[in-house]
């Protein structure tokens, strides 16, 4: 593994799995990569993402340094020949160089401006710092992805999945008050694709994910059907990805009940919060038994100390 933006960069998804749960057991491990310096360069806000790549790496023996860029960085140029004479005070070139000479691996935390598909889904930010950094690069989040939150949502499910079966895994769309990227939703499609487990995706018309990411999966816009002998309930918000970054829809039946879970295999509830209660799901679901959330944001991070562990 040279850098982690997707599940295509793991070679053996099982061992790494079964990797993040022997750390689960025996996280602190200070031995590993004492000495080593992990820089976690945010472009967005973050509170699970932040604390457990910090925690990961403290785990590994390595000293973690956040830099929020909005706030302590100067505006950066990506745009290649570009006459510098606006806002932007620094190129991506040497900003990028800059911080690979400081530390031994990087990790990036960038949003989406759901304006323009073409631009988000070129991830210029995250592809500007594989090509200048010269170091190792995580993606803590992207335009177009959350491979740490997927790889995080896998462990929980081998964690939770005792059976010989395959697990049906059911990728819903709720509601929400605004705008929001399909970056979750499609990490997630993509590594459950990859894992080889019984995916279905429920969502209104118009909230088709791209191909690429959505793959080999089942896709019906008859959430009741999908819910269907369902094992576990992803909930999620997503804007469009045809009429790009639109809000189609805020239609509220698709907000999980408890009566959402009558027809399934008393399904886990998954989300990768943070969640609005009572718009996107019940109260009395994220209050159940049924629902896992707060062991996805455990899980986060084992799967970055999996990652990091890897890379350095």
């Amino acid at each position: 593994m040279n850098h982690f933006t997707s599940v295509k960069d793991v070679k053996d998804l099982n061992a790494a799995v079964e990797q993040a749960l022997t750390f689960k057991k025996d996280p602190s491990q200070p031995h590993r990569h004492a000495g080593k310096r992990v820089g976690l360069i945010f472009f967005n806000p973050s509170l699970r993402t932040r604390l457990s790549s910090i925690v990961a790496a403290q785990n590994l023996g390595a000293e973690a340094i956040v830099l929020d860029v909005n706030k302590d960085g100067w505006a950066l140029e990506y745009g290649q020949g570009a006459k510098m004479d606006g806002d932007k005070a620094e190129h991506i070139k040497e900003a990028a160089a800059v911080m690979g000479a400081y530390f031994d691996l990087l990790a990036i935390r960038t949003f989406p401006s759901l304006v323009s598909r073409e631009e988000d889904y070129s991830e210029v930010v995250l592809n500007s710092f594989i090509e200048f950094a010269g170091v190792p690069i995580v993606s803590l989040e992207s335009a177009t992805g959350h491979p740490l939150q997927a790889f995080a949502d896998l462990i929980t499910i081998k964690e939770q999945w005792l059976h010989q079966r395959k697990p049906k895994v059911v990728l819903s769309w709720a509601p929400h008050v605004k705008a929001l990227p399909q970056a979750v939703p499609n990490s997630f499609a993509q590594w459950m694709n990859a894992a080889e487990l019984d995916l279905t995706i429920t969502h209104p018309r118009g909230y088709e994910l791209s191909p690429e990411f959505a793959g080999k999966a089942q896709v019906t816009y008859d959430q009741k059907e999908a819910f269907q002998s369902a094992d576990f309930v992803y909930v999620k918000n997503w804007s469009s990805f045809q009429d790009y970054g639109q809000v189609l829809s805020k239609d509220e039946n698709w907000r999980i009940t408890l009566d959402h879970l009558k027809n399934t295999n008393q399904a886990k509830v998954m989300h990768c919060l943070p969640v609005r209660r009572g718009l996107v799901i019940d109260d009395e679901v994220l209050d159940s038994p049924n629902a896992i959330h707060i062991q996805q944001a455990e899980n986060r991070v084992y799967a970055a100390q999996t990652v990091i562990n890897t890379l350095l």
